[in-house]
């Protein structure tokens, strides 16, 4: 067999690699990934940067004591870092927080106090609303005041037009007006606002039920949690039956229902035809999370009420901005109440816009070589010997729910899902692919998705039973399928 092109990539290294922005991390073992979710000293040695949500950048750590330092906040006190000052109101209306000193900077500032619940329960809920402060507003900062010597050296779209040119892009991808598309700091801010602005809509009308369809991204069910008393999960998207027997009795009450087409990880696709006449009948909008559709595979206008993209994923395709996007369908009469969801969302930085301006020129190209791989790489895995199941978007089961939203024959989503017949961590370890949080990189990437999302659960009776009961292989691995010539794909899976 000739050499791969693909190469493995040592632990704690950033992925693209010297990516002092990347948002994902190089954890080449299983037991990198299970000492990462143990926290064990020797792992956080090495991992220093990665998903901006879950570490803490270490521009932000030399921020964070900068700010300590200039304002001379006690010790008892932790300095959090946020991205404006409407988030710091969130956070601190949140929490009853009230800063002690007057903090005047480009970003938000908040000082909770050390050894306290009241720390961790605030950190969490910025990672699940995704208020997070830019690691390029930060550079920006400490290269200004010497405390950093270099920047980092990438492309960029002018400062003049790159907001234009992003929110352009979108719209035309989406079919929408321009003025339809909301930037804000991160794909999870954008579930936040969307929701929020349904929940104040819908409370006039006495309608405080949220429904989530499907097994829905971690972050997205914590947002749920935090801001809506009543919600009800119908985890089996095959079954609408069991929804309309609900919706039957309490659609008068449901505010809004949230889906993912396709869900993450297991890629199956809702019967939107069926959702939408339900929608229709009990005027409850519909919030699509389109992160892995993209506008480029999927034509998801007639359905969807209001559409919420993680930019951070495909539109990005070098996983090195945090940025999400709200949508409204101009086709909804939600869109005419625009104000009620734009409101809660950051402007993002002016760099990261730039940054996202200048990756996305590729989007659809890019989405078009990622597809026509995915097709090819499901065609192989169909008839590989050590592939136990195939987690793809036309799954049978999910097949014609699937082809209805087809914009053409290849419009395959870029991820596919996989068990093994042979050892999981063998098969793990031993590819050289990229291996560690995220999706729709360019290059390829894989997730041993359960053991990342959901450790909680593997390590508990109960979460075993759970995981069992909703369909989602402890074993699982998530490959994001990148750019590369196929070929060479298809050969580094041929060594396992």
């Amino acid at each position: 067999m000739t050499n791969s092109i693909f190469q493995p990539i040592i632990c704690g290294e950033t992925l693209p690699p010297d990516n002092i922005h990347a948002v994902s991390v190089s954890m080449p073992t299983l037991q990198d990934i299970i000492d990462y979710e143990e926290q064990t000293p020797e792992i956080l040695e090495k991992i220093t940067i990665a998903y901006p949500r879950f570490v803490m950048h270490p521009y932000l750590k030399i921020l964070a004591k900068f700010i300590k330092e200039k304002y001379k906040i006690n010790d008892n006190y932790e300095v959090v870092l946020l991205s404006s000052q409407k988030a710091v109101k969130v956070v601190s209306n949140k929490y009853f927080i009230h800063n002690k000193i007057d903090i005047n900077e480009p970003f938000g500032v908040i000082l909770v106090q050390n050894g306290t619940t009241q720390l961790n329960k605030v950190l969490k809920f910025i990672q699940h609303v995704g208020y997070n402060l830019s690691s390029r507003l930060a550079q920006e900062y400490l290269f200004k005041e010497g405390l950093i010597d270099t920047k980092h050296i990438e492309g960029y779209e002018d400062e003049k037009t790159a907001y234009n040119t992003l929110t352009k892009t979108l719209a035309i991808a989406y079919n929408q007006p321009q003025k339809n598309v909301c930037l804000t700091p991160s794909g999870m801010n954008a579930v936040y606002c969307a929701l929020r602005g349904l929940k104040t809509i819908q409370n006039v009308n006495n309608r405080t039920k949220l429904i989530q369809l499907g097994w829905l991204y971690l972050d997205t069910m914590n947002i749920v949690e935090h801001y809506f008393d009543e919600n009800k999960i119908f985890y089996d998207i095959n079954n609408l039956d069991l929804l309309e027997d609900y919706l039957k009795i309490n659609g008068h009450t449901i505010s809004a229902i949230i889906t993912e087409i396709p869900t993450n990880p297991l890629l199956q696709t809702v019967d939107l035809v069926r959702l939408k006449t339900l929608c229709i009948t009990y005027n409850i909008p519909l919030v699509i999370d389109a992160t892995f559709a993209t506008p480029f595979n999927l034509d998801l206008k007639p359905y969807a009420d209001i559409y919420v993209e993680s930019l951070t994923k495909f539109a990005s395709g070098n996983a090195d901005v945090l940025m999400g996007a709200i949508i409204l369908n101009e086709n909804s009469k939600i869109s005419m109440i625009s104000q009620e969801f734009f409101k809660h969302a950051d402007m993002p930085y002016i760099k990261d816009i730039q940054r996202l301006a200048y990756e996305i020129k590729d989007y659809e190209s890019r989405m078009k070589i990622i597809s026509s791989n995915t097709k090819k790489l499901v065609e192989y895995f169909k008839t590989a010997p050590f592939i136990d199941e195939i987690f793809y978007c036309l799954n049978p089961k999910y097949a014609s729910n699937y082809q209805k939203l087809m914009i053409d024959e290849n419009s395959y989503t870029g991820i596919i899902s996989v068990t093994f017949k042979k050892d999981f961590k063998e098969v793990y370890d031993n590819l050289n692919f990229a291996k560690g949080p995220s999706l729709g990189t360019e290059f390829t990437l894989l997730m041993p998705y359960t053991y990342l999302a959901h450790y909680d659960l593997i390590t508990s009776e109960s979460g075993n039973k759970f995981l069992k009961e909703i369909g989602l292989p402890i074993n699982l691995l998530r490959i994001s399928v990148g750019i590369e010539d196929i070929n060479e794909i298809i050969n580094e899976f041929k060594r396992v």
